[in-house]
């Protein structure tokens, strides 16, 4: 009886395991094999909420006789929680790849009104399963590695072994991570010292979402074509239905070429997201209320914490999606459709 109540018992973890897969940057499917126990960082309390953000333009390239050319943002996303010992408690990984093919003739080629998918949105059609030596796609790969840095800090993070191409060479971390981890390593360790107190307590559940989409940004003298990828970003912490924490950031990356496809953008210049330009952005001397875009998105931020996703579909907007409530008005004055939007994938 013992031994058919535990295989009984096995049986039934197991199939919980298998039901929360697929879910994107979440603790929920952080990772490892179905049925295997994740980490967990004990203890009760407030920890921190951090993000952080990093976007390029250096995979671009010009078209030529032979082959396109691409206007590519690349944007890589940790958001993490900390507890007082500086130890990460919680780890979440994404990464936006928005890419616009560009002719010799100077014409843009892809679908300018096509969403812009994270790679954990993607999952297996993302298409890394295939080519991996583990057999795991990126999401499975990115969500091991989270998983991995839940209890370490910082300073352990900075130490993960790695080779020339920046992959894994530590045992056990190479069996579910072969990608390289180059550039997510300094994200971790970054998030982690960007984390702030904004209310997540431990064991509350973090996540990241994204909406991304192409514009098509005024051009420029001699520019032929240029497409601008805008991906907004939420990291978020929840208890059931309920927002503890909140960051909001956005990344709007132009690209330009001229009319034989060549680049025109310094591809090498780093792209700054908002929050990160911060007064720099320009909205405070023109904005009603003399708030910069960051100020007024940490505003709506705290503006939603300890709100459900369905209250905050229910905030009043008027024709604009501006904020049509007096109180936070009177903190945020720019379009917050999108933030409902964004948000909205939360639940």
């Amino acid at each position: 009886m013992k031994e058919l109540f535990a295989m009984i018992l096995c049986l039934s973890l197991i199939l919980t395991a298998v039901g929360c897969a697929g879910k994107p940057a979440t603790m929920e499917n952080a990772g490892g094999d179905a049925g295997e126990e994740k980490p967990v960082v004990s203890g009760e309390g407030e920890v921190k909420t951090g993000l952080s953000v990093t976007a390029s333009l250096s995979s671009s390239k010009s078209a030529s006789a032979e082959e396109e050319g691409v206007i590519q943002t690349d944007v890589t996303l940790v958001a993490v929680t900390v507890n007082e010992e500086g130890v990460i408690t919680a780890c979440a990984i994404d990464s936006v790849q928005a890419k616009m093919p560009v002719d010799a003739a100077g014409q843009l080629t892809g679908d300018m009104s096509a969403p812009i998918l994270s790679k954990n949105e993607l999952g297996t059609d993302y298409g890394m399963g295939k080519y991996s030596p583990i057999g795991k796609e990126w999401n499975e790969q990115a969500a091991a590695l989270a998983d991995y840095a839940v209890g370490k800090t910082a300073e352990e993070i900075q130490g993960i072994a790695v080779n020339e191409e920046t992959r894994p060479t530590d045992a056990d971390l190479a069996s579910s991570v072969t990608i390289a981890i180059g550039g997510l390593i300094p994200a971790i360790v970054d998030a982690v010292e960007n984390a702030e107190y904004l209310g997540a307590q431990n064991g509350d559940e973090l996540k990241i979402v994204t909406t991304g989409s192409f514009s098509a940004p005024d051009l420029a003298e001699g520019e032929a074509a240029a497409v601008q990828a805008d991906v907004n970003i939420a990291a978020a912490t929840m208890n059931g239905d309920t927002i503890t924490s909140c960051i909001l950031d956005g990344v709007q990356a132009k690209g330009a070429v001229d009319a034989a496809g060549q680049l025109l953008t310094d591809v090498t210049a780093p792209v700054l997201s908002k929050d990160q330009k911060g007064a720099d952005y320009g909205m405070g001397k023109i904005s009603s209320i003399g708030k910069e875009w960051n100020e007024q998105a940490a505003a709506f931020a705290s503006y939603v914490t300890g709100k459900t996703v369905e209250e905050i579909q229910g905030i009043a907007v008027n024709e604009e999606t501006r904020p049509a409530d007096a109180d936070l008005a009177a903190s945020v004055t720019i379009a917050v459709g999108g933030f409902q939007a964004l948000l909205g994938k939360l639940g």
